[in-house]
C-alpha cells in the first residue's frame, strides 16, 4: 500500500505484457542502436559481494542511470518502461565505474541497463550478469509437501527448484521411503501408488547433491487418495501483497519458499509480483501460474486450465483463472485476484483527516477503488451466477476497509455510526462472503490486521506529513471473499516469525509488509 519509490510506480496495476525468455531480449536488443559500452567486471558474482560496471556514454548527463533488473524480467527491452528497477545508480560522467551491492539478491540471472536522463532510451547494449549462492546446499525447508496422488494412477512432481545453494552439476536420488516413489536424478518424482497406499500419506527421504560434493536432505510427502475419492478434499488459498516481490528482505525467495510449503498452501494470488515473481516461485515449486505483468500472479498446485486477458487487455487491475483440483470430477475454483487503487487512503481520511462520511466516498471514488470494484463484480456475473456449480473466490490487496470492521460497534476513529466502505460492501452485495469474518465475527476481539507488520508509525504523503510518526492506522485490506457450495473451515491472516518494523526489516523472515490472508475451504 505504500507509496511509489523512484522507478517504482503501483499505478503500473493494469500492467504491461513482459518480455519472455532470452530469444526475445536477444532480438529487443538487436534493433536498438547504441554507440555507449556497458561492460561488468565479473559476469558471477555470489551473494552479498558488489556487482561492478564500465561505463563510456554519450551525452553524458546528471541523470543519466544504471538500472539493474531480473533476467527475463521487466527491463525496457524496447526502450520504454515495463515496471521498476530492483536497484539503480546515477552516472553523471561520460566514463567511469559504478558498483552495486548484492545483499538481499536471490540466486539468479540479472541484466543492467545504461539508461538516459531518467528515462529509459538506452545509451548502451545491456549486460547479463548471474548472481549466485554461497551457503551450504540446502533444501528451503525440511518437509516438503507435494500435490495429492490417486491410488492406481501414475503421478508426477518436481522437486528440482526447492534446493538452495550452489545446484552447479546438482542431481537427486531417493534415500528411503514409501516403495512407489521413484525421484530421479534431475529431481523429478514419479511413480503410482500402489495397492493399499491410499488413506494415509507416502513419505521418502531424498538427498541432493552438488558438483562440490555437498550433499542435503529432506522429506517429500504425497497424501494418497482412494481412487473413487476426492482428490483434493481440502483447499488452503492465499491472497498476498508481496511488497515489490519481496526485494526488500534479505534471502527474500528461499524464505517465501519456505513460508509456501510449510503452510502446505494450494493456491495464492497475489499483488506486487515485481514482474516475475509468480513465474520464479511457480518454477521453483513445479506448480502452474499466471504472470500478468508486472503486478497481479496466481500460482497453483494443481493444474490452471482457463486464464482471463491480461490487465493490459481488459483494462481492470484484475485477473482471474480456473484451477482444476480433480480432473474425474471436473471440480474447478474460479479465482479472481486484484490490487485496486492505492491513494487517497480511507483510514487516512478517516483517522487523520476525520471528514465527513460523504467526503470519505467521494475521495474512495477518487481514488478509483469504487470504480474499479464495481467493473470488477460486474466481470465476474456470470462466474457468481453459476457458483453453485464452481465456486468462486475474490482475493486481493483492496487498499481499502471493510464496512464489517467499521461497524457501530467499534466506532473506529470517531465514526459511531460506522462507515459502509464500498471496497467491501459491493462484494458482499453481489453475494461473496468476507472468509475471515465467516470464521472470526468479533473485529474487536479478532481485528485480522493485516496492514501493516511493518509499517507502525506513517511516514508521510497522501496529503498528511504533519501526522509523520503518530501511530498507523492498523487495518483489515486484504481479503479472500467466496462464494458457492465450499465450506469455509479456517481463515486466518499470518506472518512468518516477528517481523521488525520498518527500517530494521531488512533480516525479517517475513518477506511482505502486509500480512497474508489464508483461508481453509472443505470441498465436499
Amino acid at each position: 500500500m505504500r507509496a511509489p519509490l523512484k522507478h517504482l510506480f503501483l499505478l503500473v496495476s493494469l500492467g504491461l505484457t513482459l518480455a519472455s525468455g532470452a530469444a526475445a531480449a536477444a532480438a529487443a536488443s538487436a534493433a536498438v542502436v547504441t554507440t555507449g559500452t556497458l561492460t561488468v567486471d565479473s559476469a558471477r558474482v555470489t551473494v552479498g559481494e558488489p556487482v561492478s560496471f564500465q561505463y563510456d556514454v554519450s551525452p553524458a548527463g546528471p541523470k543519466n542511470w544504471v538500472g539493474l533488473y531480473r533476467d527475463p524480467g521487466n527491463g525496457p527491452v524496447q526502450e520504454e518502461y515495463v515496471a521498476p528497477s530492483l536497484t539503480y545508480r546515477y552516472i553523471p560522467d561520460a566514463s567511469g565505474s559504478v558498483s552495486f551491492p548484492t545483499t538481499g539478491f536471490a540466486p539468479g540471472n540479472y541484466v543492467a541497463y545504461a539508461l538516459e536522463d531518467d528515462g529509459y532510451a538506452w545509451l548502451a547494449q545491456p549486460v547479463r550478469f548471474t548472481v549466485v549462492d554461497d551457503e551450504p546446499l540446502h533444501f528451503a525447508t525440511s518437509v516438503v509437501p507435494l500435490r495429492n496422488a490417486w491410488a492406481y494412477t501414475g503421478y508426477r512432481a518436481e522437486i528440482d527448484g526447492i534446493v538452495q545453494g550452489d545446484q552447479e552439476g546438482l542431481t537427486f536420488r531417493k534415500v528411503s521411503g514409501a516403495e512407489w516413489l521413484r525421484v530421479h536424478a534431475a529431481g523429478a518424482v514419479r511413480g503410482t501408488p500402489l495397492a493399499g497406499s491410499a488413506g494415509r500419506p507416502a513419505v521418502a527421504t531424498v538427498e541432493a547433491t552438488n558438483s562440490a560434493g555437498e550433499s542435503t536432505r529432506a522429506t517429500i510427502t504425497v497424501d494418497v487418495r482412494g481412487p473413487n475419492a476426492e482428490l483434493v478434499p481440502d483447499v488452503k488459498v492465499m491472497t498476498w501483497n508481496m511488497w515489490y516481490g519481496g526485494t526488500n528482505v534479505s534471502d527474500y525467495r528461499e524464505k517465501q519458499l519456505r513460508f509456501l510449503l510449510d503452510r502446505d498452501v494450494d493456491v495464492i494470488g497475489v499483488q506486487e509480483s515485481f514482474g516475475t515473481s509468480a513465474k520464479e516461485l511457480g518454477e521453483a515449486l513445479g506448480w502452474d501460474y499466471y504472470q500478468a505483468g508486472y503486478d497481479l500472479g496466481i500460482l497453483s498446485r494443481y493444474p490452471i486450465v482457463k486464464r482471463s486477458p491480461l490487465p493490459s487487455e481488459s483494462g481492470m487491475p484484475a485477473i482471474s483463472a480456473t484451477v482444476r483440483l480433480d480432473a474425474r470430477r471436473r471440480t474447478d475454483v474460479t479465482v479472481w485476484i486484484t490490487h485496486l487503487g492505492y491513494t487517497p487512503y480511507g483510514p487516512y481520511d478517516a483517522c487523520f483527516g476525520h471528514l465527513p462520511i460523504d467526503q470519505l466516498f467521494a475521495k474512495e471514488g477518487q481514488s478509483g477503488r469504487t470504480g474499479q470494484i464495481t467493473d470488477i463484480v460486474a466481470e465476474m456475473g456470470r462466474d457468481l451466477r453459476r457458483s453453485d456449480a464452481t465456486p468462486v473466490l475474490l482475493t486481493g490487496d483492496f487498499n481499502a476497509a471493510s464496512h464489517l470492521d467499521w461497524s457501530p460497534r467499534t466506532q473506529r476513529c470517531g465514526y459511531a455510526a460506522g462507515v459502509l466502505w464500498p471496497a467491501s460492501v459491493i462484494p458482499t452485495d453481489a453475494g461473496l462472503v468476507d472468509t475471515y469474518r465467516r470464521i472470526h465475527r468479533d473485529p474487536v476481539a479478532e481485528p485480522g490486521i493485516t496492514w501493516s507488520p511493518v509499517y507502525k508509525t506513517f511516514t508521510g504523503g497522501y496529503g498528511y506529513d504533519e501526522f509523520v510518526g503518530q501511530p498507523e492506522p492498523q487495518d483489515r485490506i486484504d481479503f479472500v471473499y467466496a462464494k458457492g457450495e465450499w465450506r469455509v473451515t479456517d481463515s486466518d491472516a499470518v506472518v512468518a516469525g516477528t517481523p521488525s518494523p520498518e527500517p530494521d526489516h531488512a533480516l525479517n523472515e517475513w518477506t511482505s509488509d502486509h500480512a497474508a490472508v489464508i483461508t481453509e475451504f472443505a470441498v465436499r
